[in-house]
């Protein structure tokens, strides 16, 4: 029996999916990935460093953000750059408002239709629109911030190596706390809405693989760690993991110990729930779950409890601004210089990697980038490998669509895995 998926929507970026299964054993299940390679790597060589963030971030449009910070932070760990406390605070505010904005679509927008059978999102909308509100609202509290901090929603324009161009507008800040409340509180009910969602039963033994740090939930900054006893620093990580391409393929995967792993929102709340804040925290009690939980399907709640956790942390992190100078953000001078650097912010999706090389001119020699769908499609595909016999006796049309729902609870973004 052959099992083909030739499209799979409501994904950033274009994939199908077949699997091949013998007499109930499943010898095969495989992604398609229809995008072409883009080649961003090549294209950052040879070019002057300050082009590098401004470049990266074209990777994609969901999570921009996260390629920006992630690329800068590596160029200023090759060159020696020191920022200011007040800058890395608020590079996570700018990491949180991502979390915000892009879970909150994903939830609602990408994944939930699956888990309430409706065929559509225009179904899904017309049954739930409260709730679709609830999500918009979310959501653009989550861009605003971007747009503030950064100065505009999509591929932010003041974040540079050293710091930023300009500081956030304060009333601009004091307003988004004043709306901070609301927008918990309508996120808190969404949580009540999303709590109620029957959720497919699967677990598979998996490694969970972070960032991790002491006393806080790591997005920025920590080390890399797993729920198997992993703990490496990030300069440590292509040393540990191995990238490897497949024929015809044009993504590189990457393997822990010559095995699959997870990375994303359910792999941080794995490792790092006992730091969540108190309304996320409660909330994920509220779920139930036995830890560690190997359930895929539970991503989807894990980015509802990062929404909270997100949206509490972003609060915090403008009130602490607000009380300091803002101008300790803004740029300072510093050498350009040789050097090589890497570094790893948490994106929504996952860890992301950037491995950069710079020469005296300033002028890059080498990048290498590891995004989150890089690291965990292969993790994807023998979960989907162990799952596919639970299906087996549904009809074609039926296999076809929890297939497709278990795909988009992995949340993958196929536009990274092509960098």
């Amino acid at each position: 029996m052959k099992i083909k998926i030739n499209h799979i929507a409501k994904i950033e970026g274009h994939t199908g999916f077949m699997a091949s299964v013998l007499n109930g054993d499943v010898k095969s299940a495989k992604f398609q990935v229809q995008e072409g390679v883009r080649l961003i790597e090549g294209v950052l060589i040879g070019r002057e460093y300050q082009d590098m963030p401004l470049i990266a971030q074209r990777i994609c449009g969901i999570c921009p953000v996260v390629h920006n910070l992630t690329s800068i932070k590596a160029l200023e760990n090759a060159m020696g750059v020191s920022v200011t406390y007040e800058t890395k605070k608020l590079r996570t505010l700018l990491e949180y408002a991502q979390f915000i904005h892009s879970h909150a679509l994903h939830l609602f927008f990408l994944s939930l239709a699956d888990f309430l059978d409706m065929n559509n999102d225009i179904e899904l909308i017309s049954k739930y629109s409260a709730e679709a509100k609830m999500a918009i609202k979310i959501r653009e509290y989550g861009m605003e911030i971007v747009k503030i901090v950064g100065g505009r929603v999509v591929h932010p324009l003041t974040n540079e190596v050293g710091g930023f161009k300009k500081a956030p507008d304060r009333e601009a800040l004091k307003k988004l706390v004043g709306d901070s409340e609301d927008i918990l509180q309508i996120a808190l009910s969404l949580g009540e809405f999303f709590r109620g969602i029957k959720i497919p039963e699967f677990s598979r033994v998996t490694e969970y693989i972070s960032l991790g740090k002491n006393g806080e939930y790591a997005i920025y900054d920590g080390d890399v760690i797993s729920n198997l006893g992993l703990h490496i620093s990030v300069k440590k990580f292509e040393n540990n993991f191995l990238e490897l391409q497949k024929q015809k393929e044009v993504i590189k995967r990457v393997k822990h110990n010559g095995q699959s792993y997870m990375v994303g929102a359910i792999a941080r709340i794995n490792n790092n729930r006992a730091k969540l804040r108190d309304n996320a925290s409660n909330y994920l009690r509220s779920l139930g779950w036995t830890f560690p939980d190997y359930n895929p399907f539970h991503n989807i709640l894990a980015q509802m409890v990062e929404v909270i956790q997100s949206i509490e942390e972003s609060k915090r992190i403008m009130l602490e601004l607000l009380n300091s100078d803002l101008n300790e953000v803004i740029t300072k001078e510093y050498k350009v210089c040789e050097g090589v650097g890497v570094a790893a912010i948490e994106a929504p999706r996952g860890t992301l990697y950037y491995h950069v090389d710079v020469d005296a001119k300033g002028y890059v020699k080498n990048v290498n980038i590891i995004t989150p769908t890089a690291q965990f499609l292969s993790n994807l595909e023998d979960d989907i490998a162990e799952y596919i016999p639970q299906i087996l006796k549904l009809k074609d049309k039926e296999k076809e669509k929890k297939l497709r729902a278990f795909i988009r609870a992995y949340d993958p973004c196929i536009s990274c895995a092509v960098h």
